[in-house]
């Protein structure tokens, strides 16, 4: 209850920022009437799909200025927010629900369960609870200011006036799906993917698919990306958190390059050349009569390492005692700086991310309120604000939905 009279608050998305904001709505204004508008004929589909059908909830990361530097876009915004609500927070909401979590080696949290459902079912059982009303088939056509509030006109259905609007609409893949924010005054900065994987089309290595580097360095040159991490070999390029979050901080760059552009891969990171060149000496004193092809002695998968000695021609009977200063030099290029031409992305469909979205600028983070439309709220991806992977995202929409629902 705000005030003395009963209130009506729609929340435009069924996702996941969308949930934790009506939630977090019934939580704090118990009397208000509050309704879930979702446009499909499912709520909460990014969830079931996501970390693989078991839901990455959060990451454990429990310092607020650790956890806002996973953010390429949002992160000054986001220190403010997380004061509100923060992974700890994140994980003592769903454990005393009864959702179970487990902290992973990679610090990535899932459900004990490994089933995204148990997060679904946690969400659905406190709307049902609070009876919160969930209208799918529910696109809303046109949004018009009114005294007090505002007129939301849904398809095929009427027109509905709402005290108060949570905006919970997720990152749109084209500004078409953020335009009528724009027309009502917000500025929008221009959606373009994030956290995709690259494409090596006709690329050799892509024969060896599934094979996993952990960690590798990646580096684009020309630019000052760069990211670590696990390095998956795709049959279309290459893929995991090394990739995936190099697309993140590169979202912008990439995109303005069409998605062609080259990358250096450092296969025994965290070492450097230098490190490199001291391990190949010793190497050479210590397997002196031994064959390169039949040695490998950098831990890498054995078939990367043969893939990568066809690739520079290194000759099937060098020994590493005979290795010439050329071969050697190159030997620690193809350790150190692999190169690889990229040609085009993947995304992931169902759980795309976008950098884009509202204007930072335009929203007001210690509450979420609109400084353009006072009385509406912004929650979720719909905002500028993207993650790289590990829960990051998933965070950013527990915390923006749970400050939103408050009204404040």
């Amino acid at each position: 209850m705000i005030g003395s009279e009963k209130i009506r608050i729609a929340v435009i998305g069924g996702g996941a920022a969308g949930f934790f904001a009506a939630i977090s709505c019934k939580q704090h204004h118990p009397d208000a009437d509050v309704i879930i508008f979702e446009k499909s004929n499912k709520t909460l589909a990014k969830v079931k799909i996501s970390g693989g059908g078991r839901c990455n909830v959060t990451h454990a990361t429990f310092d607020i200025n650790a956890l806002s530097k996973n953010y390429p876009r949002g992160e000054r915004q986001l220190r403010k927010a997380f004061s509100q609500f923060m992974t700890t927070d994140t994980v003592e909401w769903f454990e005393s629900r009864g959702v179970q979590l487990i902290t992973q080696e990679d610090n990535c949290i899932f459900p004990k369960a490994q089933d995204s459902q148990v997060v679904i079912d946690c969400l659905m059982h406190e709307v049902k609870k609070r009876n919160i009303t969930i209208r799918l088939h529910s696109h809303i056509d046109k949004i018009d200011k009114a005294n007090g509030g505002y007129n939301l006109a849904v398809r095929e259905q009427d027109v509905l006036f709402c005290n108060k609007i949570i905006v919970a609409i997720g990152g749109q893949p084209k500004m078409r799906g953020l335009q009528w924010l724009a027309d009502l005054g917000h500025r929008i900065e221009s959606p373009v993917p994030s956290l995709f994987t690259f494409n090596m089309p006709d690329n050799s290595i892509t024969k060896l698919m599934g094979v996993v580097v952990n960690p590798a360095s990646v580096k684009i040159p020309g630019t000052k990306l760069q990211a670590d991490g696990p390095l998956l070999i795709t049959h279309w390029g290459m893929s995991g958190p090394a990739i995936l979050k190099l697309s993140a901080w590169g979202a912008r760059i990439l995109e303005e390059k069409n998605y062609n552009f080259s990358i250096l891969v450092n296969w025994l990171h965290p070492k450097t050349e230098s490190d490199i060149t001291n391990l190949v000496e010793h190497v050479i004193l210590n397997l002196n009569s031994k064959m390169v092809k039949n040695t490998n002695p950098f831990g890498l998968p054995n078939r990367l390492w043969k893939f990568l000695l066809l690739k520079y021609a290194i000759p099937d009977d060098q020994r590493w005692g005979s290795l010439s200063k050329k071969i050697k030099n190159k030997l620690v290029q193809l350790l150190f700086v692999d190169e690889y031409v990229v040609s085009g992305k993947t995304t992931f469909k169902e759980e795309f991310v976008t950098c884009g979205g509202v204007a930072l600028e335009d929203v007001n983070f210690k509450s979420m309120e609109s400084k353009v439309c006072p009385g509406m709220y912004f929650t979720g991806e719909v905002l500028d604000i993207d993650g790289i992977t590990g829960g990051f995202n998933f965070q950013s929409a527990w915390t923006t939905g749970f400050i939103a629902g408050k009204l404040g």
